[in-house]
């Protein structure tokens, strides 16, 4: 039969034998994380990119042997074709796989678009970047819905290339602080209005990620958001992809390290947990950053 991915033990795994492979990890994830509690309810925030999709599909094979249930969040941030093929794409996922779906829109919600929003920071010589703006303003939506929704857990996509691109980029960037935001669950229950984060592909590379989309035929978008400019993360990302071609495992080899010094890394840099003046929602400063960027367009 034919050889559809090789492991880096030089094992060929035929398609029958990678999505075996690859399912296979994604349970052991959640299961040695403790992501997954009898009566969890999981929001799977959903891009109808290929890592979202996957996650939800997995998640949702998982949550029927845990007692738990999982439903799909998408928000449209209005780019414009891309936002409306990504939502096509999940809408017909989810009724294919009989999952319900919730969505919101950045204009609902905010009243903008995320390029509007960006072009008008320009305007007043405020160069945030697109992704930056995107993530402060999905994150809120998030865990606000999730809350709305009462769900207990909040399920990303995030892969093993995410999260070793952003340990290195943090690094570099002599972000210490930051680093404790990461890892495989991020959130903690006794934080008022913060609902936990899973990532259960976090241990799933890219390529794998994309291969198994790939092959059970899902509808998803593989190109890269238009609006993705974000060169830092892109180089770092090259960089990686090199050194673990040159050197297998060093994306694994990162994220371990970073994970056996988690834990001291939460202990030393406890941030203090406020309630936005102006939202009400979680947040680190007395203004959030969703309410700062806001403020921002209008004043």
């Amino acid at each position: 039969m034919k050889t559809v991915f090789t492991l880096p033990s030089g094992e060929k795994l035929t398609k029958d034998k990678f999505l075996k492979y690859f399912e296979r990890k994604v349970r052991k994830t959640t299961r040695t994380n403790k992501m997954i509690e009898k009566g969890d309810k999981i929001l799977v925030a959903c891009s109808g990119g290929k890592d979202s999709t996957v996650a939800l599909y997995l998640l949702s094979k998982i949550v029927k042997e845990a007692r738990a249930e999982v439903e799909a969040f998408f928000i449209d941030v209005e780019i414009g074709e891309y936002s409306k093929i990504n939502q096509k794409n999940i809408r017909k996922f989810c009724k294919d796989n009989d999952i319900k779906l919730h969505e919101t829109s950045f204009k609902k919600e905010f009243g903008y678009g995320v390029c509007y929003i960006r072009d008008s920071l320009r305007e007043k010589d405020i160069k945030w970047k697109s992704c930056t703006i995107c993530g402060i303003m999905k994150r809120y939506i998030l865990n606000k819905y999730a809350k709305t929704l009462k769900a207990t857990k909040l399920a990303t996509g995030h892969n093993l290339d995410d999260e070793a691109q952003s340990i290195i980029m943090n690094m570099f960037k002599n972000s210490a602080k930051v680093l404790p935001r990461l890892g495989p669950v991020t959130g903690i229950k006794a934080q008022k209005g913060f609902i936990p984060r899973i990532k259960p592909l976090y241990f799933c590379t890219e390529e794998e990620s994309k291969l198994f989309s790939n092959l059970l035929n899902f509808p998803v978008l593989y190109d890269e958001c238009p609006c993705r400019v974000d060169a830092y993360r892109r180089q770092v990302g090259i960089m990686l992809d090199d050194f673990d071609k040159h050197h297998s495992g060093t994306k694994n080899g990162i994220v371990n390290s970073f994970l056996e010094i988690l834990p001291s890394l939460k202990s030393k840099y406890k941030g203090e947990v406020k309630v936005c003046k102006k939202c009400g929602e979680p947040s680190a400063n007395d203004v959030c950053n969703t309410c700062n960027l806001l403020s921002k367009i209008i004043g």
